[in-house]
């Protein structure tokens, strides 16, 4: 059953050709559904069984995957309790305290053993329902399956507007144009989701990462259910929070391997900027004798020399620590999608 009758590709080019036409179901071995749980005490039984009944449509194994995420409420001995009676198809991650949703979801993802992650959260906001029509359009050669709440059940004022704000300037900002980041519901291969590491609040920035590597990204509608458990654990702060991790990925993403070229080119521009109000001022001198040093222009252009310089050598220092960050865990600057009578390297 599928919802999506037409899917936005976010890369065009990257949506036709070859990987248009293959079916790459074959590739995709093992399912995890990794979950954060934070205070889901009551919705936990009814979310497992509609996992099992969505899940068991699969020709593919899977696993569920929950993370505690430090919850207050009896949580945890609920998920213990379904490790106890579903041991083949349950997984429990405990963490010590409440991390965030953001290490929550890290976690699960290192311990979670599918070559196909699919993320949701425990609130049952989310339908299990829509993971089979997500794993269906990743075999048509998706890299990621982007789910889509087009038909938001929340508050508009408080949630969905700042959402919709939110998704428009990070779409902008990364070039990954999405019209819902903030949906937990996503489909990954594991392989592009790897490689970086979480934190903040920047699991709403996975697919941004992904793009950055080179991944095929399509967005498809999904079911979104009105809470009918617990309380929503986020408000208008998390706004705030968002757009400056926001800040943290557009570096990482445009300027990771490159950083002399945001501190080295403003660096220049105000060195230039600096040099030509010195030069003005010694024309001036020379020409009508006012003092360089009563101008008002002197210590500004002298602080905009001083600033340029120490932007470029903010720019070299930033590259030392990319080369001793890559080279250090022998990290290549490129990713690859497939070999083709080639051997892989160690």
């Amino acid at each position: 059953m599928c919802l999506a009758k037409k899917p936005v590709c976010v890369f065009p080019s990257a949506c036709s050709g070859v990987y248009g036409n293959e079916n790459l179901m074959d590739e995709m071995n093992f399912l995890s559904v990794v979950i954060p749980v934070y205070n889901e005490q009551d919705s936990l039984p009814q979310l497992h069984q509609a996992l099992h009944r969505a899940l068991g449509t699969l020709s593919l194994p899977w696993e569920i995957v929950y993370v505690d995420d430090g919850s207050r409420d009896e949580s945890l001995s609920v998920l213990t309790e379904l490790a106890r009676t579903d041991p083949e198809r349950t997984r429990v991650v405990g963490l010590r305290r409440n991390f965030g949703q953001t290490a929550a979801i890290a976690a699960g993802i290192d311990h979670a053993q599918g070559d196909v992650i699919v993320l949701m959260d425990a609130d049952m906001q989310n339908d299990p329902a829509d993971i089979p029509m997500m794993i269906e359009k990743m075999a048509e050669g998706y890299d990621v399956v982007s789910g889509w709440r087009k038909n938001r059940q929340d508050t508009f004022i408080t949630r969905t507007l700042p959402s919709r704000i939110a998704n428009g300037i990070i779409s902008r900002v990364t070039g990954v144009r999405l019209h819902d980041y903030g949906c937990t519901l996503k489909a990954y291969r594991r392989e592009v989701i790897t490689g970086f590491r979480l934190y903040g609040e920047m699991h709403r920035f996975i697919p941004a990462y992904a793009g950055y590597v080179g991944a095929r990204i399509v967005e498809v509608p999904v079911r979104h259910h009105p809470r009918r458990f617990g309380q929503t654990k986020y408000g208008l702060e998390r706004t705030l929070k968002v757009i400056l991790d926001l800040f943290t990925v557009k570096f990482l993403i445009s300027y990771g391997h490159k950083p002399m070229y945001l501190f080295g080119g403003p660096g220049m521009a105000m060195m230039a900027l600096g040099s030509a109000l010195l030069l003005f001022l010694a024309v001036r001198r020379v020409l009508t004798l006012v003092s360089v040093f009563e101008s008002p222009f002197f210590p500004v252009s002298l602080i905009l020399v001083i600033m340029g310089f120490q932007s470029i050598l903010m720019g070299l220092i930033a590259e030392l620590q990319v080369r001793t960050y890559y080279e250090a865990q022998r990290k290549p600057t490129y990713t690859i999608r497939r070999l083709l009578n080639v051997e892989p390297r160690d």
